[in-house]
């Protein structure tokens, strides 16, 4: 019983975290830094000294200890006793006048991104300029750090630095070598869906449940995250911990209106959702790709609805359950899950424009006939529904082989 327990504790210790301290990644030749290996360790484990394993590539070093100084470039990782191995740390060492210092952590959005333009052995720089992706974006006139206080996806890229010191007189400007930042994503853009009547978490009476469904990053996996919903460009609820949102009864025909938006507690981080879009009878749910952040403004007015035969738009972020709607407008359980296309539905699909096309055209032959019956059989009756007044001096009569009308002298 003891030694299955002992095994149970080691299949469930997660991997050691490695921090580097100071905690730039790049470091002048000669210089050393302190990497340190915390991993989290039960009682059980604890009753023994807990060794460290390091390892620069695919090396084993000959340290046991918590943490290490080193000053060779490399890949450096760590594992505790019974734990898996740590995220490695990129250890570049320069040999240049200038270089570009940045953390060794990645940097989510939402967070404080620094850099630091360093001189040979911290000797003072001058006409300091940071570059991003070429472009010059903050100059400084002597030392500074460069900060993001809000990264951004955007901010991703290389960055570079240049500036000249005094070595003893002022050098011509130098640049440092180029270092590629990546800002991680936080958390996904939500997913609005319909809810089942057991996935609800609170009852639905008489009405839809919608969740508005994001996945954080693994590393970000504590943070947490509020939602808001809206209909068109009014919030029906305001950013609220609850990821669900019960759509009144008087309201469920309109769902196609309905979007979720995702935020940080501080708003440093939002996100929005694409419109929820629900297909014709017989098929699951889908949400159509967004079109407001950054393309065109949310309208105010519902987006018109065709009234010709009802057509499915196969998109993307399918959900796992959808919702029907019977000929009366009540909601009744959907498919758990849309099923793959089977060759019947794709050739119908390919076959789908064309076939609407032909109904349009059917559509407005009938109407123009029925017109043409009505101008025959009650001219008098067809102006004064259109309110125009009668003119005595002409009729309309139809020419065989035309379609259009011919005046008749009287």
């Amino acid at each position: 019983m003891w030694a299955l327990t002992a095994l149970l504790l080691l299949a469930t210790l997660e991997k050691p975290i490695l921090s580097l301290h100071p905690p730039w990644t790049t470091i002048f030749k000669g210089e050393r830094v302190t990497l340190k290996c915390d991993g989290y360790h039960p009682l059980l484990l604890e009753l023994q000294p807990i060794s460290t394993l390091w390892y620069l590539g695919h090396l084993l070093l000959p340290s046991h200890k918590k943490s290490i100084e080193v000053q060779t470039p490399g890949v450096y990782r760590c594992q505790t006793r019974g734990a898996p191995v740590s995220d490695p740390i990129h250890l570049s060492v320069s040999n240049d006048w200038l270089i570009l210092q940045v953390p060794y952590a990645p940097v989510f959005e939402g967070e404080p991104l620094v850099l630091r333009c360093r001189g040979w052995y911290d000797k003072v720089v001058y006409k300091l300029h940071y570059y991003h992706d070429g472009q010059a974006v903050r100059y400084f006139h002597s030392s500074a750090n460069y900060t993001v206080l809000q990264a951004r996806a955007s901010d991703s890229g290389r960055y570079q630095c240049s500036g000249t010191m005094r070595i003893p007189v002022e050098s011509a400007p130098m640049f440092s070598a180029k270092v590629a930042v990546t800002v991680q994503e936080l958390f996904r853009a939500p997913v609005l869906r319909v809810m089942g009547p057991r996935e609800a978490r609170s009852a639905a009476l008489g009405g839809v449940v919608l969740r508005c469904d994001t996945r954080l990053h693994p590393q970000k996996r504590d943070t947490p995250l509020q939602f808001a919903f809206y209909k068109y460009s009014r919030a029906v609820r305001r950013f609220d911990w609850g990821a669900e949102y019960t759509v009144p009864e008087p309201e469920v025909e309109e769902l196609e209106s309905y979007w979720c938006e995702a935020a940080t507690a501080t708003r440093s981080v939002r996100k929005r959702s694409p419109w929820l879009q629900l297909p014709g009878p017989g098929k699951c749910l889908h949400t159509l790709p967004d079109a407001h952040p950054g393309g065109q403004p949310l309208s105010f007015r519902k987006p018109p609805v065709s009234r010709s035969v009802p057509s499915v738009t196969s998109v993307r972020n399918t959900t796992s359950t959808g919702l029907q709607f019977t000929a009366s407008g009540a909601p009744t359980a959907g498919p758990p899950a849309c099923a793959p296309p089977t060759p019947l539905e794709q050739s119908a699909g390919a076959l789908k424009p064309d076939v609407d096309l032909l109904l349009r055209e059917m559509q407005l032959l009938k109407g123009l006939l029925s017109r043409m019956v009505l101008e025959l059989k009650e001219p008098q009756a067809l102006r004064e529904l259109r309110g125009t007044p009668e003119t005595p001096t002409s009729h309309f009569a139809v020419s065989p082989g035309t379609p259009e009308t011919t005046p008749v002298e009287s």
